[in-house]
């Protein structure tokens, strides 16, 4: 598993790929934060509601570019039936591609460390912000983007080609991310709304924004993402049948 990896990490940091994507999704941020309508600045309060209200949605974009060329790339060039001959399992190069996935989005969301730093300062008095809610709103985002990396994989591993690859995690993670909430709204479920909300990841992302560590939430983000974890492993043994 190592070895898978450590050749995913070199593979992200030998092309371009992860150095754009990274960068994008800081200007996007930052953009948002700092500069577009309704940023930090005009709420009069020192807070960074707007980057965590935006950064579920930009990951997507984010995660979807990493891990579109985990499997599909590898199918296409023929590497993946040489990688399966190594002395490892399916699932551990499944987990040596999703540790490397989780590396780059750390490393996506260190920069905007800044942003606390920034609005930390300017606080009055300084220091004035929810350090709370904060560092609860960054692990809420490492929980979100766990999924999203399962998922961008479990989406590689259908197709040989990366375009599609990209299309498929973008949708799976917005459905995820958004369409129980819209769901729960439907008159249908009246009654059950709470229980369809709690199927989508918004849900669990804001109640572990706020500062408060359920295990419910935990148990949610760790199901979740076994779960398309094990779905990935289960494609790639498909070969076998």
């Amino acid at each position: 598993m190592i070895a898978v990896f450590l050749k995913e990490i070199r593979g992200f940091f030998s092309s371009l790929i992860a150095y754009i994507v990274i960068i994008v999704f800081l200007i996007i941020t930052g953009l948002l934060t700092w500069v577009f309508k309704n940023n930090t600045f005009e709420s009069g309060y020192s807070n960074l509601d707007i980057l965590f209200f935006w950064s579920p949605t930009v990951l997507i974009f984010l995660i979807s570019a990493i891990t579109m060329r985990s499997f599909s790339e590898e199918k296409k060039s023929g590497t993946l039936e040489i990688l399966i001959t190594k002395p490892l399992t399916d699932f551990q190069i499944v987990l040596g591609k999703y540790f490397a996935g989780l590396v780059l989005v750390f490393l996506a969301l260190l920069p905007t460390l800044i942003y606390f730093f920034t609005v930390y300062q300017l606080g009055d008095p300084v220091g004035n912000i929810d350090t709370g809610a904060t560092w609860g709103s960054y692990m809420g985002l490492l929980w979100l983007g766990s999924i999203y990396v399962s998922i961008g994989l479990f989406s590689s591993a259908l197709t040989d080609n990366t375009i599609v690859a990209f299309i498929l995690s973008f949708f799976l993670c917005l459905i995820m991310y958004i369409a129980f909430d819209l769901l729960s709204g439907v008159s249908w479920f009246n009654g059950i709304d709470y229980y369809v909300q709690w199927l989508g990841i918004n849900s669990h992302y804001q109640s572990i924004s706020r500062g408060v560590l359920d295990t419910r939430d935990l148990l949610y983000f760790i199901s979740t993402t076994v779960l398309f974890l094990w779905l990935t492993k289960t494609k790639l043994e498909s070969r076998k049948w």
